[in-house]
């Protein structure tokens, strides 16, 4: 089972942080999982539309300069990066999943993460790209056919894997509090990998393992790396 740390190590350093994604990978981390904004100027690695939660600074992210964005402390003395900054970090092999959370143009974008993968080295097999929006992920596909993608749900719907299917998806990667062993062995069955979110206690890494999931988002990763082995 996959440990991946969620927005890096974040319990330990400032979510979505180079910090954290460089604390993450020390920790052995399998990969890790970070968010996404297409701003005007850059594709920006952040969680929040606002910038109050995890920065000193206020408003909303889109609207604000990415020259105003770089001055802002995100916890630490850290700074937003860019999509960049952070595939700059990841290791050779390790998984990357690249949440869209804003997609403003789909061909700019996969223009923008091909470049980024490529000056970063990073192996295209080790991405997955996942949204809640399924139809940004039809657009991604759709430009990018050879990528993977990752149909985030927090539903267990009737027909379990139809979103998935739909995007011919290589995972579907779903919240803890409804995923149970007949998901995973439905999703299993039509060739799915299952990631579950956000995994933080030993009680629920050692379920997962036992149902079978690919890997788990945790904010913990080295206690997951210690619980799991």
């Amino acid at each position: 089972m996959l440990i991946i740390a969620h927005r890096g190590a974040s319990t330990l350093a400032p979510e979505n942080t180079l910090k954290a994604f460089t604390l993450a990978f020390e920790q052995q981390s399998d990969g890790i999982e970070f968010d996404t904004y297409q701003h005007d100027d850059a594709i920006i690695v952040f969680h929040d539309k606002t910038l109050g939660r995890t920065t000193n600074g206020s408003g909303f992210l889109l609207q604000t300069s990415l020259a105003d964005l770089k001055q802002l402390d995100a916890g630490d003395g850290e700074v937003i990066p860019t999509l960049e900054a952070v595939l700059a970090t990841v290791p050779d092999g390790a998984l990357c999943n690249i949440e869209v959370k804003h997609l403003r143009h789909a061909e700019t974008w996969v223009q923008d993460v091909k470049r980024a993968v490529e000056d970063a080295q990073i192996n295209p097999n080790a991405l997955l790209i996942s949204s809640f929006n399924h139809h940004w992920l039809a657009e991604i596909s759709a430009l990018w056919p050879q990528v993977a993608v990752g149909a985030l749900t927090a539903t267990y719907a009737l027909d379990a894997t139809y979103c998935a299917r739909q995007l011919k998806a290589k995972s579907i990667n779903i919240a803890l509090d409804v995923v149970n062993a007949d998901f995973v062995n439905a999703a299993k069955q039509e060739g799915l990998d299952v990631y579950v979110y956000t995994v933080d206690e030993p009680e629920d890494m050692l379920q997962l393992k036992l149902w079978g999931v690919t890997g788990i988002f945790t904010n913990v990763p080295d206690i997951a790396k210690q619980v799991v082995g």
